[in-house]
């Protein structure tokens, strides 16, 4: 990814980490039977093949999990002052990279869907923007806090002047002419 003449980086998310930790935990559960038909061979076997036997089962699924590691971490959904970037590994070797521009936004949809996306602290699900030219979609799926990341989005592209800058108070005589009036409706 590079950075166009006066852009700048402002956030970028990476996937959920309680959907990995799932996949950790599915690993784990998957490999214990590997482990059990092991120990079958314990009485055939010297303590060195055992340890090899062991050590080879782990290796094998500490790889996927390494693997599945690799994808959580360089997965990503980038914000700049100008466009939003995600860049999606669709293998070890093999990444795509979709820009939607601020300004073409037309639409950004959210999806939690079950009990943990719904939780406050497990907040996570699918993040989708669409813009002007229907060949543009950004799908970032296990995006954290989803309605968050849009309300980001949306004042970004709303309000650009505030990024970085302090909000200036708002005038609020409007507000006290109608205190004032609804103080001598309840006197009379």
């Amino acid at each position: 990814m590079h950075l166009q003449e006066n852009e700048s980086l402002i956030k970028t998310f990476h996937h959920h980490p309680t959907v990995f930790l799932i996949k950790a935990f599915n690993y784990t559960v998957v490999s214990l039977p590997f482990f059990f038909v092991a120990t079958f061979f314990s009485g055939l076997l010297n303590t060195a093949q055992m340890v090899m036997l062991y050590a080879g089962v782990a290796s094998v699924f500490l790889l996927l999990l390494a693997y599945d590691l690799f994808f959580f971490y360089f997965d990503r959904l980038i914000i700049t002052n100008r466009r939003i970037l995600h860049v999606d590994w669709n293998g070890a070797f093999s990444r795509s990279e979709h820009e939607a521009e601020l300004s073409d936004i037309q639409d950004i949809g959210t999806q939690e869907a079950g009990l943990l996306a719904v939780l406050p602290f497990f907040d996570f699900g699918v993040f989708t923007v669409e813009t002007a030219s229907t060949q543009t979609t950004i799908i970032f799926k296990d995006a954290p806090d989803p309605e968050g990341i849009k309300h980001f989005v949306y004042h970004l592209n709303v309000k650009p002047s505030r990024i970085g800058a302090s909000v200036t108070p708002v005038d609020d005589t409007a507000r006290y002419v109608h205190d004032e009036e609804a103080a001598v409706s309840r006197r009379q």
